[in-house]
């Protein structure tokens, strides 16, 4: 077994090191090695920017200049203010000629210093031989042509005055210049911007698509020289169209350009030196990454040999490895006995999952970090690694289910035809305003207990209405022993069904050894209790619980659907708890050992659900439980959506209750009763329901960020499709657990697998709301779960998902508004409207399913108890039954 699992971890190694190469596969285009034309210059760092006055110093301007000398033969700036009057000076020192620029628009004020800037600078630095007056001013329309012409006109004359011959031009993109061909009667020269990112162009015919403009505006000015003064690609940002960023596409571009440019004598300023982060803010994320250079003034990419988009993914998988490496071993250890194929399943999904962590982090640390980016980040990255919790604790039970050799805690029935002694049972019936007659049913399916010493408590407790109670009181003196059935009135009572039940542990008889609880709609079977007193006989045994059932269900579409939902846990779930002896304690259908009771204390009061509080406590306190996953009771499932709703909220609303109470038991120690393997168990049970509540915050979230990334796009961006993805998957491994696990575990048709998935999904606000009211709330109402309620009319449903269908209206709308205004452009804007409608199919879910709660249902037939599905056995057969 060691050596098999030696064998898992290097096959899997050896994967994620293909799949690292693969993804980072590099290319080698043509290599440039001869010096560049021109760079476009901006001296900002990462932490500065001009709009909150942080300029570059003087010293920083120097150590640009010391980098690029020998590499380009001259630069051309932008500005000459905030900082960037000096450049020209500074760049003379090492030898680099300045195509000067500067910045015009509204603001007129500056617009008249940059003018006079602009004459000074080109009247006193020798190495600057041409001018820009403005940048893209006609494209933004931030002046009309007449007054831009007169700033080039002023400029001419400034330096004519100055005796100084330098050209003058204005640049902008090639089709502006088309558009305004009386332009180039007024400059020296045609400034042509060429950037086809920004047309959407593919990266493999950027260039050619490129300079196919370049000579377009060459035959509009066949009298003017055409100089490129801004041309380049982008190594990060969001995808438009066909254009995709990325380091290799940069490269590529790059290094085609140089060398068909260097062939044909081009005059050219790659755009541009180093990357500005500031930029982000008014170009969006990609506008941060034109630089050849990174804003740490290290180079992005070689100008010769291969070229990769992470060029240190080596050790990032290294890495990833190592980061699974815990986890693996642990699983190998504790999970020894499953099939090669499933250690080998979930040991790759524990590494598929380490590779996308660390995926996410070098994106992460790889990225400018804006405030609104940080933002995002703060608020994705614990969700990612929740879902990634999420995906591997689900990962685990798949593997159990599917590759497990065999169980190791199987407990089947004991023979009940044998002569022994028999301890004596107290069963407590807890009740609030049910149907008289159905507590009769439930009291004459216990009569009917083929069992030699037992007692029976009937707590109705806080019922206001006699013509509800006073039957029943009066059924259990007519019609049943008063010395076994006995029924208690209580008002008031505190402690709602804890408090009933603690007022029958105060009756209970003195010789009482086991305590059964039951809720006051089940009809158990006569041989319950003959069955599965027996594992008592161990001195350890805490509890012994048995799966809850329902009969209610066969002609009514909607309890046939929450039905099989229900059956998922007991089947599923609580199977693979019982292994590590981590079960959850669920209240009805179960047995407790009275001197474990006194042990540890009575039922929580305070806890809204006090039996799976109770099973921690007991299991914490070193006793042992059973479970079964034989049927010994059936009762009724909740007749509307509403009622399904308030019972899972009620459950949720318990497990934080649960854990913010006893989170201490859940930390690693010697000192705590619960060993790992419960402690495990625990958290991982409840960790779905958390990822729930986070994924509640994230549609909200989304929800607002889309309203931003549609009206403020320069201070909104989408999220990484690395954040993206997980959300997706997490919601179709909840669908594919339905379909695989029930298929192999839980005995029903296809149609019924997939009304129990829609059940289940459609119950995610709930939870998720229940968790979000647990975290920041100590105390609800006890919310009782309605059985026989009135038939809800079709206009209800909406009533009783009002607040689901209006999350899914307005992730449906997002997602088109997303797909209509940027999708076009933009397939990431089309992956986040995915997103969004994926995320809203749980709330669809919701109201689909309570529509089918209020359609008419079949004729009604008499529901029966099914027949025993397992044939008891002898203990001796089982081995030691509680192993």
């Amino acid at each position: 077994m060691r050596y098999s699992g030696l064998f898992v971890l290097l096959i899997v190694g050896v994967l994620n090191l293909a799949g690292w190469a693969y993804m980072n596969r590099p290319i080698e285009p043509r290599p440039w090695g001869e010096v560049i034309s021109g760079f476009d210059y901006t001296p900002f760092r990462a932490d500065q920017d001009p709009r909150t006055n942080k300029f570059a110093s003087e010293a920083e301007i120097e150590q640009d200049m010391q980098i690029l000398a020998g590499q380009v033969r001259q630069i051309r700036t932008y500005s000459t203010i905030d900082g960037q009057g000096e450049i020209a000076k500074i760049a003379g020192r090492y030898g680099l000629e300045v195509m000067q620029g500067s910045w015009l628009d509204g603001r007129l004020e500056r617009n008249e210093e940059e003018i006079k800037n602009l004459i000074e600078i080109a009247a006193t630095n020798s190495n600057i031989r041409r001018v820009l007056v403005g940048n893209e001013t006609l494209l933004r329309a931030d002046m009309p042509i007449q007054d831009l012409v007169e700033y080039i006109r002023r400029v001419r004359t400034g330096l004519a005055n100055r005796g100084k011959h330098v050209e003058v031009s204005t640049p902008e993109t090639w089709d502006v210049w088309l558009r305004y061909p009386q332009l180039g009667r007024e400059v020296d020269f045609i400034a042509i911007h060429l950037l086809p990112y920004w047309e959407g162009q593919a990266p493999d015919k950027a260039v050619e698509y490129a300079l196919s403009r370049y000579q377009q505006v060459k035959d509009a000015f066949p009298t003017k020289k055409v100089v490129i003064t801004e041309i380049g690609w982008p190594s990060e940002g969001r995808t438009r169209r066909d254009a995709v960023p990325s380091p290799t596409t940069q490269a590529a571009f790059m290094r085609a350009f140089l060398n068909i440019a260097n062939q044909r004598g081009l005059d050219y300023f790659l755009q541009e030196a180093f990357d500005q982060p500031w930029k982000r803010n008014i170009e969006g994320s990609v506008g941060a990454y034109w630089g050849i250079y990174n804003a740490d003034r290290t180079p992005k990419f070689p100008m010769t040999g291969p070229v990769s988009d992470r060029p240190h993914w080596p050790q990032l998988a290294a890495a990833s490895i190592l980061l699974a490496l815990p986890l693996m071993a642990w699983f190998l250890a504790r999970w020894a006995d499953l099939r090669f194929s499933g250690r080998f399943f979930f040991i790759a999904l524990i590494q598929v999952v380490t590779s996308a962590l660390v995926m996410v982090v070098d994106s992460g640390l790889r990225t400018y970090m804006s405030p609104g980016i940080a933002l995002m980040w703060a608020m994705l990255l614990p969700l990612l690694l929740l879902l990634f919790m999420v995906v591997l604790v689900e990962g685990l039970e798949l593997s159990e289910v599917i590759w497990a050799s065999r169980r190791q805690r199987h407990f089947l029935p004991f023979r009940t035809d044998v002569e022994r002694s028999w301890p004596k049972v107290s069963i407590h019936i807890p009740a609030y305003n049910e149907p008289p007659e159905m507590l009769k049913r439930t009291l004459d399916a216990l009569n009917r207990l083929d069992y030699p010493n037992f007692e029976v408590l009937l707590i109705d407790n806080n019922t206001k209405d006699e013509k509800v109670w006073r039957p029943v009181e009066e059924y259990c003196r007519t019609h049943l022993d008063p010395e076994k059935f006995r029924f208690f009135h209580v008002s008031p009572l505190k402690g709602f069904k804890a408090g009933a039940l603690n007022f029958a542990l105060r009756n209970t008889a003195k010789d009482v050894e086991i305590v059964g609880v039951i809720d006051a709609d089940y009809l158990v079977e006569p041989d319950w209790l003959k069955s599965l007193v027996p594992y008592f006989d161990r001195a350890d045994i805490g509890f012994v619980q048995a799966p809850q059932d329902h009969y209610d269900w066969k002609n009514d579409t909607f309890k046939e659907f929450i039905n099989w939902e229900y059956a998922g846990f007991f089947q599923i779930g609580m199977v693979q708890r019982n292994e590590r002896d981590a079960i959850i304690q669920h209240g009805t259908m179960t047995l407790v050992r009275k001197a474990a009771i006194d042990h540890v204390g009575i039922w929580a009061e305070w806890c809204i659900c006090e039996d799976a509080e109770m099973g921690l406590r007991l299991l914490a306190g070193g006793w042992h439980s059973v479970y079964t996953d034989k049927r010994y009771g059936y009762g009724l499932t909740p007749d509307s959506f509403a009622g399904y709703k308030s019972q899972r909220f009620r459950w949720a609303y318990g497990a934080v209750q649960i854990i913010k109470r006893h989170w201490r038991d859940m930390l690693p120690g010697d000192e705590r009763k619960l060993d790992p393997m419960q402690r495990y168990h625990f958290v991982t049970g409840w960790l779905p329901w958390f990822a729930d509540a986070l994924g509640l915050i994230f549609a909200i979230a989304s929800l607002v960020w889309t309203v931003g990334v549609l009206i403020l796009p320069k201070y909104f961006e989408l999220p990484l499709a690395l954040f993206l993805l997980p959300v997706v998957a997490v919601f179709g491994a909840k669908l594919a657990q339905f379909l695989w696990l029930y298929k192999i575990r839980v005995a029903c048709s296809l149609r019924q697998r997939l009304g129990a998935g829609l059940a289940g999904l459609a119950l995610t606000y709930t939870i998720a709301k229940a968790m979000l009211f647990g975290l920041f709330t100590s105390k609800l109402p006890f919310i009782r779960t309605p059985k026989h309620e009135d038939q809800a009319a079709v206009v209800q449903a909406f009533i009783m998902a009002q607040e689901e269908t209006l999350i899914a209206v307005l992730l449906l709308l997002a997602g088109i508004g997303m797909w209509n205004f940027q999708g076009g452009e933009d397939p990431e804007a089309r992956l986040w409207a995915i997103v969004m409608w994926a995320q809203s199919m749980p709330y669809w879910a919701s109201l689909i399913l309570a529509f089918i709660s209020t359609t008419p249902k079949s004729p009604s037939k008499t529901a029966a108890i099914p027949a025993p599905t397992s044939t008891p056995t002898d203990a001796a057969s089982q081995g030691s039954p509680a192993q």
